[in-house]
């Protein structure tokens, strides 16, 4: 009789555990759970892909100012280098200008009537 039980028993369980495993898997290969998977996936590949760029560029960074240094350094730039003001451009050339008139025309006598 305890044969019979013991059997019966392992039966049933294996059947549960082998339908809850076909229905698990079944689940799994919906369209809805596979899109859900797929981009899952990409997020994670992303995130890893934008972890190692910005990795990468803190490095060149880094070594750039590093290079830059040395640079520095060989040149004989100090910290606080003197260079010349920055230029600055006019966005409109004023035509009218002493520079832009032919010297026939313009007189250079700054009281006379124009």
């Amino acid at each position: 009789m305890f044969r019979r039980t013991f059997w019966f028993t392992t039966g049933v369980a294996a059947g549960v555990w082998a339908t809850t495993k076909v229905n698990r898997k079944l689940k799994q290969l919906t369209p809805e759970s596979l899109a859900a998977t797929a981009a899952n996936k990409a997020l994670e590949t992303g995130a890893r892909i934008k972890d190692r760029a910005v990795g990468f560029a803190l490095d060149v960074r880094d070594n750039m100012a590093r290079r830059e240094a040395e640079l520095e350094d060989a040149l004989g730039i100090g910290d606080d280098p003197e260079l010349p003001a920055p230029r600055r451009y006019t966005a409109i050339e004023n035509r009218t200008h002493p520079k832009y008139l032919d010297s026939s025309t313009y007189s250079h006598n700054r009281n006379e009537d124009h």
